[in-house]
Formats: C-alpha cells, sequence, structure tokens
C-alpha cells in the first residue's frame, strides 16, 4: 500500500535537507559565500542560505503542489536550476507506519516552514558545528514533524570521518537519527544565544541558577543539545527567534516528550498565517518544564507579551 501522505512528505524532507546539507558543503569549500547583510552584522544571508532555500522549496512543492512552504529568505521569483531539485525519498521513512491520528491529513492541510541555513553567522565565522537545515511540518498550527541536517557534524574529526547527518522526528512515532541522552539528574545546564543576548536575556538565564551556561548559534542546534544530554534548558527571552527557527526542532523535542513554549508557557502555533516572530521568547526542555518556567522573572514575563 502506498505510505500516506505525511510519511511521504517527511521522506522526501529528509532526502532534501541531506541534498542542501551538501550544498552548503560545497558553497563553504567554494570560499564564496556572497554574504549580504539583511538588517545589520547579526542578520546575514549567504549564497547557501539562497540556494538551499531554492531547492527545497522547489523541490517539495514540485512533490506536494497543495502543501504550503514559508521559507526564511525572501527572494525573487525565478526558475530553479534542475540541479538543484531533489527526487528522492527515505526508503527507510518510507517503511515506517504513520501514527493513526495523521493517516488521513491533504496536502492542503500542511504548512511547512523552512530555515536553509540556521545559524549563518555562525557558518560565516567558522562555527561550523552550529550549522543547521531545519524543514518542519505543521499541521492544525501543531508542529507535528521535523528534519534537521547538521552538515558539518563530525568536520572536527578530521579527513576520514563521515560529515554531516540528519536527525528527524514525528510525534507519535518518535525521534532518530541521534542518541537520546539526559543531563545528569540535578544538573542544571542551560543554553542560549551567542550573538543576541541582552539584559532580559541574561537575567533570565541567571534566574534559573544554572550549573553551567552554554552559548552557541542556531535554535536547531540548541535543541540537539536538549535531546544529546549537553543541555537542560533553552532559555532565549527575548523576540528575534522566528517560526522556521522553531518549528522543525519542536516537532522533534516533543517527539521526545521534551517541551518548547514562549516564556509565558504557552505553545507557539505554526498556521500558514501567523506572525513570523516568536515574540514572547522562547523556553525548550527534555524534562523539568516547570521548573524553568517558574524561574522565569516577573520583568520579564512583562516585557514580553504573549502573542
Amino acid at each position: 500500500m502506498a505510505s500516506e501522505l505525511l510519511m511521504r512528505l517527511v521522506a522526501s524532507a529528509y532526502a532534501v535537507a541531506e541534498k542542501a546539507g551538501t550544498i552548503v558543503q560545497k558553497v563553504l569549500q567554494s570560499g564564496e559565500l556572497g554574504i549580504v547583510e539583511k538588517s545589520g552584522a547579526n542578520d546575514l544571508q549567504t549564497l547557501a542560505d539562497r540556494l538551499v532555500q531554492k531547492s527545497i522549496c522547489a523541490s517539495l512543492s514540485k512533490s506536494f503542489p497543495k502543501v504550503t512552504i514559508i521559507g526564511e529568505e525572501e527572494l525573487p521569483a525565478e526558475a530553479v536550476e534542475e540541479d538543484l531539485i531533489e527526487n528522492g525519498q527515505s526508503s527507510l521513512i518510507l517503511q515506517k507506519s504513520c501514527p493513526d491520528q495523521y493517516a488521513s491529513l491533504k496536502e492542503e492541510e500542511l504548512v511547512v516552514w523552512v530555515d536553509p541555513l540556521d545559524g549563518t553567522k555562525e557558518y560565516t565565522e567558522g562555527l561550523l558545528d552550529h550549522v543547521t537545515v531545519l524543514i518542519g511540518i505543521a499541521y492544525g498550527g501543531t508542529a507535528i514533524a521535523g528534519v534537521i541536517n547538521q552538515p558539518f557534524y563530525n568536520y572536527q574529526m578530521g579527513a576520514g570521518a563521515s560529515l554531516g547527518r540528519t536527525l528527524w522526528g514525528v510525534l507519535g512515532l518518535g525521534a532518530f537519527g541521534f542518541q537520546l541522552q539526559e543531563v545528569p539528574d540535578g544538573k542544571r545546564i542551560i543554553t542560549t544565544t551567542r550573538s543576541h543576548s541582552n539584559k532580559l536575556v541574561i537575567d533570565t538565564v541567571q534566574a534559573m541558577e544554572p550549573h553551567d551556561v552554554i552559548r552557541v548559534g542556531g535554535a536547531g542546534n540548541k535543541i540537539i543539545q536538549l535531546v544529546e544530554g549537553k543541555a537542560s534548558a533553552y532559555v532565549f527571552a527575548s523576540p528575534g527567534c522566528k517560526k522556521w527557527d522553531t518549528c522543525a526542532p519542536e516537532a522533534i523535542l516533543h517527539a521526545v516528550g521534551g517541551k518548547l513554549t514562549d516564556m509565558h508557557g504557552n505553545a507557539y502555533t505554526y498556521d500558514a498565517n501567523v506572525k513570523h516572530m516568536n515574540s514572547a521568547g522562547v523556553l525548550a526542555t527534555l524534562r523539568n518544564h516547570e521548573y524553568y518556567l517558574s524561574r522565569v522573572p516577573q520583568v520579564v514575563l512583562q516585557a514580553l507579551p504573549s502573542n
């Protein structure tokens, strides 16, 4: 029997994300990053952002014409080169059974949120392990599936190491492509922004009484830290993060029992017509979400009104 729509879409997103990872690697090898500032020095776009978004959006809309696809970059409408199109699907994903609640979805009910290169600033600075490609799938406003490609996973392991990996997950099925781990009991390790910090962010992190704080780039990268046991909470008490930053990571985190909310504890919604900014910040945990929520300072909650 033919696979249900959702599993076909995830299987395609997986193949498309792998191709995206290769494009990101090639642009870096070429040495011609083609950097443009969008709104300032912390908001960059490279040739990789542009090529990857074209590749992902064109490939997915070719196979799934009625799915709404929202990408981060505003690009001119133009013909997409044939070599950017990926028609393949992960056979491994096609073999998995679709959770019952998603078995009869229609294309027009799905929204795909694409961040072609999450951690662009880090990419331009050579912090390559921070870089991810994010493809999130939402239904009824909820992030239900996600694919994260880490193009430079293992890059510090030298020439023989196999470069890059792809993580994926579906609510009700689980998440794959990594080893789920938790931070040792009682340890509070917070991961937060490295380039978009401010007083609210710093005060909130301190209020959590962390034993350790890790400052890294990329929302995708921070969620990977949570599911691999390197951090217990991702805290970003500021606007700045967008729906394409959180959709795929949230789906993978939720698939393994974690939680992502705004600083008030409210869920974000991912319908096609929502505003793109996650205005009330991001709080994500694998466990003990309530503890971290309870520590958010009142002044922060007042400064970040919920949507």
